[in-house]
């Protein structure tokens, strides 16, 4: 079985690009730093910093919400590949295909590395959270349809 479950911030804005043809497809690539859970010691943290490529929809995603500093949880699969430099060297490459990607903290949170300002959403920012209904869902202010994902 070959899949990988990561957690950690983007690194810079994904690259997007879309196939040529009738039928275009959007392909992002991003770098997550992810934290290693054992220092072994270390008082410094150390990170991975692991490629991931996401393609069609979820690459559409990536361009429209992600951005430099936003905390994500990625799932998918682990692919190698090889190619020929222009150097006539052979490089080899180690990319997580991203099958599910999601947001891990709030757009508003105020946590170390957060998102400044940075934010990942539109222009329509509120000045306060949504607050939790009785009901125990979130009520989503008007005028922000268009910042949803789900629509």
């Amino acid at each position: 079985m070959n899949k990988v479950i990561l957690m950690g911030r983007l690194t810079r804005d994904p690259e997007v690009r879309y196939t040529q043809g009738d039928n275009q497809m959007a392909i992002a690539r991003y770098t997550l730093a992810v934290d290693r859970r054992f220092n072994r010691g270390n008082d410094e943290n150390t990170a991975d910093f692991i490629s991931c490529v996401a393609f069609g929809k979820s690459g559409e995603f990536a361009e429209k919400y992600l951005r430099k500093g936003t905390k994500i949880a990625v799932s998918g699969r682990i692919q190698t590949g090889s190619y020929t430099n222009k150097d006539g060297v052979k490089v080899y490459t180690t990319d997580v295909v991203v099958e599910d990607q999601e947001f891990a903290e709030s757009k508003n949170s105020n946590s170390e590395g957060g998102y400044g300002n940075n934010g990942f959403g539109g222009g329509n920012s509120q000045s306060a959270a949504p607050m939790a209904a009785g009901d125990g869902f979130m009520n989503i202010p008007d005028g922000i349809d268009e910042e949803l994902p789900f629509n």
